[in-house]
This record gives C-alpha cells, structure tokens and sequence, in this order.
C-alpha cells in the first residue's frame, strides 16, 4: 500500500488517519500532509471534535522516515527533516477543536510526540512507546517540549535516556500520556467513538476556551521546536550518529 493521510467526517466527528507501509514511520511528505489536513480540517464548521489515528493493527507510528534520515547530508537539510514532526505538534497546538488520540499499537520517537500532543489520549495494552533517538546519537528534541507537558521531565528523562526500552501502556497510563487502556482494538475504538459522540454535546465555545487554557505557556513553541529540530539536525551529521546508522542500514 502507498503512504497516506485521509479523513472523513461523522456526526460533527473529523477522523484524520496517517498511514506508511514501513510501520507508518513518517516521511517528510507525509508529515507536511498530517500538518495541513489537522490545520484545515480544524477550521472546518461543521467538525466540533477530531479523532487521530494511524492505519494498520499493530504500530501506531514507528517514529522518523529512516530512509530519509541516512540521506541527510547537511544541516540546513536537517533542520528541515526534524522540523516535520514540530510543524505536526505546532498544528495540533493551535487547532481550535479537541483532538483526540488512537493509540492501537507501539510507538517510537515522534509518535510518542504526536501522541502527547492529542488533548485526550487512548490506547491498547499493545501501545508500549520508546524514544530511542539517543540509541543513534540524537535526541527527542523536538517532541519532548509536548512529552513533558503530559508527563513532566522525571518521565520524560526516563524514557529518553533508557532508549532501548519499550515501556508498557499501563506506564504510560500511570504517567498521564494515555487516560484510558483497553484489552483490544475492538473496545478501543468503541471508547474513542462515544467519547468523541459525548464532546460534541459539549459547547464547542467552552471547548475551545478550555484547549487556550490547557495550552497556555505554549506560544514560543515555533521558535523553540524549530530550535530543537536545527540540533537534531547538527547532530545527524555528527561521525559517531553517521556510523550509527550504517550499522542499522
């Protein structure tokens, strides 16, 4: 199957789904997509709640396109790579309605981010995450303003430097990144569903105050995540992240 971002709208309910074959890691096309269609479905009317969501049953997101990331050979190109998952957490930031995340599978990287970034998050008991971007000489430098927010530094540090670690679901459940974890993709989707029927009984006004409120302190996040994506993408270049991913290749 060819990469993707659809959505489609229900009952004043937007569901916007990502998809890549390579475990819906995320090249910078499709980030850019991700980034456009939250901004406009947002703006949308008829849309009071959005539901986001990858394809498949096992992997909510893999994390960074590997492929692109070997091909990185200058800063200036890194900088762009890296900021693909801040212009994704920057439009779900801004996004006037609720979002709310759907968790099936592991998450690695920058699906940790995109994740910590929905305003509500659920999930399987399948959807361990790691952050294993210091296993290649970098560091989850531009998700981990959103993965802070959710969860504090004490966790987020953990996982950041334990890198080959998956942690459990339940963790992060305990942490606060997911609110709610369920034994299967079925009763998962069940959840998401009615607890997105149940928000849009809401006053979409109320609603949107609430996102400024829970956002609030955020506004520097153009410039600070485009920051973290400039030293990632200095570090890409350094010999030791290079030989690391010759290994990996």
């Amino acid at each position: 199957m060819e990469p993707y971002v659809k959505h489609h709208i229900q009952e004043n309910i937007a569901t916007i789904e990502f998809f890549h074959p390579e475990q819906n890691s995320l090249p910078g096309a499709v980030l850019a997509e991700l980034a456009q269609t939250i901004t406009e479905v947002g703006q949308r009317d008829d849309v009071k709640v959005i539901i986001l969501q990858s394809g498949g049953d096992r992997t909510f997101c893999a994390g960074a396109s590997f492929k692109e990331l070997i091909a990185i050979n200058d800063a200036a190109t890194g900088k762009v790579f890296f900021s693909g998952f801040a212009n994704v957490i920057n439009a779900m930031r801004k996004c006037p309605k609720f979002i709310i995340g759907r968790i099936q599978g592991k998450t690695v990287g920058g699906g940790v981010g995109i994740a910590a970034a929905t305003d509500y998050c659920m999930a399987t008991q399948f959807a361990a995450i790691k952050l294993s971007e210091l296993n290649v000489g970098i560091g989850p430098f531009v998700v981990s303003p959103a993965i802070e927010r959710k969860i504090g530094v004490s966790a987020t540090s953990q996982i950041a430097i334990d890198a080959n670690t998956f942690y459990e679901a339940s963790w992060a459940r305990e942490k606060g990144l997911f609110a709610q974890v369920f034994p299967t993709l079925e009763e998962l989707d069940a959840a998401v569903w009615a607890f997105a029927q149940h928000l849009c009984t809401y006053n979409p006004e109320a609603m949107l105050e609430m996102k400024k409120v829970f956002w609030r302190g955020t506004d520097d996040w153009d410039t600070l995540l485009a920051e973290r994506a400039a030293i990632s993408g200095r570090l890409v270049l350094s010999d030791f992240t290079k030989q690391k991913l010759e290994k990996f290749k």
